[in-house]
């Protein structure tokens, strides 16, 4: 049975997530290092919880939430 974490796509989000929280470990500007991370954490989560939904326009609509998490963190970065 096919995972999500067998996804590229959710791998790749996911290692993308873990370089942006290194990257701001050390940033003190934390209402911008709490939105950034978020956002990036949100497009592997969206992936993730599309993929177990039971139905295709359930799992298009988290799909598009992630897409838009990507836009959001490609804005911040």
């Amino acid at each position: 049975m096919a995972r999500f974490e067998d996804l590229d796509v959710w791998r790749r989000s996911s290692r993308l997530c873990v370089e942006v929280y290194k990257g701001l470990a050390s940033c003190k500007d934390y209402g911008f290092k709490d939105q950034i991370t978020r956002s990036s954490l949100s497009i592997p989560s969206n992936i993730a919880e599309g993929y177990e939904r039971g139905s295709d326009k359930d799992s298009n609509k988290f799909f598009y939430y992630a897409k838009g998490s990507a836009g959001e963190l490609r804005t911040q970065i």
